[in-house]
Formats: C-alpha cells, sequence, structure tokens
C-alpha cells in the first residue's frame, strides 16, 4: 500500500472521528433532525466500541439513567451485555441503519455481524438527557444469514 494511500485513510478517520465528536456536543434542543441522528449514532458505536476495549465504565457511562439504576454499577452490566447480547459485545461488523420512530421515542437501528458470519439486526431505543443521548434499551429484533 502506497503512503499517500495510507495519509488519505489517516485523514478519512480524523474527519469520521472528528464529525461524531461535533455532533455529540450540539446541544440539546437546538440540534436540527440530523445533528439527532448523527448524535445518536455516535454514542451507539461509541459504546460499542467500549465493549470491544472492555471499558466497562466508558460503556456504562452511555447507558440511561433507568438502565444505570437497573444494573447497578458496570461490572454488572457489562456482564449482562456479554452473557446476554453477543453481538453487542464483540461485533466483527457495525452498520449504522436509519432512526425510526417507535411508540413516540427514536430508535437507533443497528446491522450487526459476529464472528461466525450471522448476522443481527439491533434497535437502541434513545432518551435525550441533560447530558445528551443515552441508550434506553437493546432489542435484537432479527437474526438472519452471513451478510449485514
Amino acid at each position: 500500500m502506497s503512503g499517500r494511500s495510507n495519509v488519505a485513510e489517516a485523514l478519512g478517520a480524523v474527519t469520521r472521528a472528528c464529525a461524531l465528536v461535533m455532533a455529540m456536543a450540539v446541544p440539546v434542543g437546538t440540534a436540527t433532525a440530523g445533528e439527532r441522528e448523527e448524535a445518536m449514532a455516535a454514542v451507539v458505536t461509541r459504546q460499542i466500541e467500549a465493549f470491544r476495549a472492555e471499558d466497562l465504565e466508558g460503556a456504562f457511562a452511555f447507558a440511561s439513567p433507568m438502565i444505570r439504576r437497573m444494573f447497578h454499577d458496570a461490572r454488572n452490566f457489562g456482564a449482562m451485555v456479554r452473557n446476554g447480547y453477543p453481538m453487542v459485545w464483540r461485533p466483527e461488523e457495525v452498520t449504522m441503519g436509519p432512526v425510526v420512530m417507535r411508540e413516540g421515542r427514536p430508535v437507533q437501528t443497528v446491522f450487526l455481524r459476529d464472528a461466525r458470519g450471522m448476522s443481527y439486526v439491533a434497535e437502541y431505543t434513545m432518551i435525550e438527557t441533560e447530558d445528551g443521548w443515552r441508550i434506553d434499551g437493546v432489542r435484537i429484533v432479527e437474526a438472519g444469514g452471513s451478510s449485514v
């Protein structure tokens, strides 16, 4: 691979990272629909990255107050995800889908593929708090073949 390709890839990664940080920094109540969707996707992405890094405190920080009360601490939360949602704990591939409204609440659709090549569709119910968007629940709605 040429040096120019490596530079282009690095610049692309930096640009995407900056966009995620900026999307999450939009003050509550002033964001456009597109900015809100970017912010929700960024929260889900960062939580998945925290799970991959086994940063349970970091992953738990993206959980809603209700989820935080339910699990009490990051260790309990991490054990639940590791045991109940292995496709979220260690996805091989993650693709953000659209944000849809379900029962008046925004839901971030996420397409996951695990290490065995199994595909899943996850619905992340989101809630807006004074600290920004948080994940208020995840539901695996579909499992299927070998493509996302």
